[in-house]
């Protein structure tokens, strides 16, 4: 048997106010994009934005269904609608968040499984790193350069 090891390079920033502006500005569209959750449900609210190459941000917020599965992402509402508006911007960055109506989401939210495979297929697609970075609906802020850093063993064409 031979082991292996895996690592994620990731930064933690305190402060939004500590992100570049274009990040500043992402994470902020995020947090706009709560105010658009369809969360009956759940009550659970999540915000993304996206960074398309040629500057413009799309927002996308989770969207729930009484047949659960049934149920979109935040990250994959925002990553369907910038490739149907822009289908040939590469997506350079994605800023999530979330809120609560329980308690404050106060560290940072990651995406789910099913996203994060859904953004190693993007990055793929693109044939280009994308930045996530993931906030709660108040405290820090992390950042890693590339959505398979979330998931390292993805599922891809290579298989097929």
């Amino acid at each position: 048997m031979k082991k292996h090891n895996i690592s994620t390079s990731f930064q933690i920033f305190d402060q939004v106010s500590e992100l570049t502006d274009i990040d500043q500005k992402l994470v902020l569209a995020a947090k706009d994009a709560l105010k658009d959750s369809y969360s009956p449900y759940s009550k659970f609210k999540v915000g993304a934005a996206i960074l398309l190459s040629n500057g413009e941000i799309i927002k996308g917020s989770n969207q729930e269904n009484a047949a659960y599965t049934m149920c979109l992402c935040a990250e994959r509402v925002a990553i369907a609608a910038a490739d149907s508006v822009y289908p040939k911007e590469k997506i350079i960055a994605i800023a999530v968040t979330a809120k609560s109506p329980t308690k404050p989401i106060d560290k940072p939210i990651a995406p789910c499984g099913a996203c994060r495979q859904v953004l190693c297929e993007t990055e793929n697609k693109h044939n280009q790193s994308m930045k996530v970075i993931m906030q709660g609906e108040v405290g820090q802020i992390v950042i890693i350069e590339t959505a398979k850093d979330l998931l390292p063993f993805h599922f891809d064409a290579e298989f097929l």
